[in-house]
């Protein structure tokens, strides 16, 4: 069994930071302490660097068919990225098949599995509710599987009702789920869309003006009162607006078992790049607001009212006529162009897996506005702990997987498309100056990442199978 000791490193937790010496032993994090030896360990001289466990990022899409084209990255490129970005384990999501729960699970792994380059789980979306779907839906777990999506918005799509949510989060109670929900008015949605396309109004700036904030306010609070009725846990995904964060905080200081994430994105953007000519770019749903939103998402993340960071990640070309290198082949899908003429046709999402945790230290901990324990609290301890993966990742502890990120909090990039490494072809942080980066990244005590080298190999990565009941923090 192959040993690696790391030495000399600042380890940062989400509630320590000490230097100490790490002995990994095959796939797990053996020893840590001070001044360990071991002549049959290849040695790593950290001194000087961070050390932090590998990200994960609970809210990813890879491979997702939508309007008429499919996401750029699949489970190979939106892992390699992921994995230059220091996260080593990401959660996507499971589309539901009016097959079954099983069939939808067999073809997500059909997708994945052979293609996965990090460690990986899934959630389930449930957008269809009968008597046979909540009969079967504890079947669940047995696949590993113990968290639900449910939406308030995408009528006749994804959209549940109210009572049907309710339902579900009564079964989310009885057998151990997470029940995140997607908040969003969708009959106001529906209203707005109608009216802008018919007054001819077709750019992208009408992507956000018909999904307005107080949609998702109030669908935040529906969904906190349904958590409130049942005793299920609810997840607020992608929060985006600052009435979202004092929903959050009114319910949690009255003891209702509510969490919620947010993504880079929200936090430096607003409905304002959606106005430039290349403004398809930004184009996510939910969408960017306001700088006033932006601080009060900020104040949610350092207050701790706010327990996750994570990125929605679901990317596309922006020009997908025209083919980007992408090793050493050339590729070009269809992406935002498809809306040119109809903001409604764009497809939504951003790429964003790779970039967060380097954006996130240098605008966020370098900035003063989070501490180096809060990052790694929000990017990685907490998402292990609510999504029940909790010690076996999230931590630098022995036991834990070796599942670990040599940091470098003094080399400077300029960072970009370039950098990045999805496969598409813009990047929303394209040229900003980044001080702090991921230097070495281990899977499992497999080294993937080495400076600018790609070490991982599709179908190194592995399904985690989860149990019910995980925390609420």
């Amino acid at each position: 069994m192959s040993k690696i000791l790391i030495k000399s490193g600042t380890l940062i937790t989400a509630s320590e930071t000490f230097t100490a010496d790490i002995l990994i032993e095959g796939e797990k994090i053996n020893m840590i302490g001070e001044s360990i030896s071991d002549d049959d360990a290849a040695m790593i001289d950290a001194k000087g660097k961070l050390i932090i466990p590998g990200g994960i990022d609970p809210h990813t899409h890879f491979d997702l068919p939508m309007f008429n084209t499919v996401t750029s990255d699949d489970h190979y490129t939106g892992h390699k990225a992921a994995a230059f970005g220091g996260t080593t384990t990401a959660l996507d999501f499971v589309p539901y098949e009016l097959s079954g729960f099983r069939k939808s699970v067999d073809l997500w792994h059909d997708r994945a599995d052979s293609k996965a380059c990090i460690d990986f789980s899934f959630h389930m979306n449930v957008t269809h509710f009968d008597h046979g779907v909540a009969k079967k839906l504890p079947q669940l777990i047995d696949m590993g599987i113990t968290s639900l999506k449910v939406f308030t918005a995408y009528n006749e799509r994804l959209r549940l009702q109210d009572g049907e949510i309710y339902q579900v989060l009564r079964i989310a109670k009885e057998h151990g789920f997470l029940t995140m929900v997607h908040a969003e008015n969708g009959d106001i949605i529906e209203v707005l869309v109608n009216e802008a396309l018919s007054a001819g109004n077709n750019s992208p700036i009408w992507h956000a003006l018909t999904r307005p904030a107080w949609g998702a306010v109030e669908s935040t609070l529906r969904a906190c009162s349904w958590a409130a009725q049942t005793g299920a846990p609810v997840y607020i995904v992608h929060m985006n607006t600052a009435g979202e964060v004092d929903q959050l905080q009114y319910m949690r200081e009255r003891g209702v078992p509510v969490m919620g994430e947010t993504c880079p994105a929200y936090l430096f953007f607003t409905e304002d790049h959606l106005r430039r000519p290349d403004g398809a770019k930004w184009i996510c749903s939910p969408p960017m607001r306001s700088v006033k939103d932006n601080q009060r998402l900020w104040d949610g993340l350092s207050q701790g009212i706010i327990q996750t960071l994570a990125t929605d990640h679901c990317s596309f070309f922006f020009e997908g006529t025209k083919p980007i290198l992408y090793e050493n082949k050339q590729i070009a899908i269809p992406g935002k162009e498809l809306g040119a003429n109809d903001f409604t046709k764009i497809p939504n999402g951003l790429p964003g897996v790779g970039d967060r945790l380097p954006i996130m230290w240098t605008y966020g901990v370098r900035a003063g506005r989070l501490t180096p324990n809060q990052f790694v609290a929000l990017t990685c301890t907490n998402p292990a702990k609510i999504f029940g993966l909790y010690p076996i990742k999230g931590t630098l502890a022995p036991g834990s997987d070796a599942d670990i990120v040599i940091w470098d909090p003094e080399k400077k990039i300029k960072y970009g498309v370039a950098k990045a490494h999805h496969r598409t072809d813009y990047n929303l942080f394209e040229n900003w100056e980044l001080v702090g980066y991921p230097e070495k990244v281990f899977l499992r005590g497999n080294l993937i990442v080495d400076g600018d080298q790609w070490l991982g190999k599709p179908g190194m990565g592995k399904f985690i199978h989860r149990s019910p009941h995980a925390l609420v923090i």
